[in-house]
């Protein structure tokens, strides 16, 4: 039987700050196999963020063994974000950002 979906403490604020910038957001937490927490949509993109949170040491913020298979088999645009800065960049809502 499946646990239910850990949420990183920093996922409301990182999805709080992009709904500010006008991005949606839907919750991908519970679908669970390795899939990233968030689909942001933004400038007529969409953008899949695993969250992690960055008040962890690294070791703590790695990504399970589903979620590195996941990222491996994924052709889409797919980003690890642990802070607020971090998922506006992989958007490219910050200049100088490769989205």
């Amino acid at each position: 039987m499946r646990r239910a979906a850990k949420v990183d403490a920093n996922q409301r604020y990182i999805v709080e700050a992009l709904r500010a910038l006008g991005a949606s957001v839907e919750l991908l937490h519970a679908v669970g196999k390795g899939c990233p927490d968030l689909l942001v949509g933004y400038g007529g993109v969409n953008y899949l963020l695993e969250v992690k949170d960055g008040s962890k040491v690294p070791s703590a913020q790695k990504l399970t063994e589903d979620q590195v298979i996941w990222h491996e088999r994924w052709r889409g645009r797919a980003a690890v974000v642990n802070n607020v800065q971090a998922a506006l960049q992989a958007i490219g809502a910050l200049r100088g950002t490769i989205s």
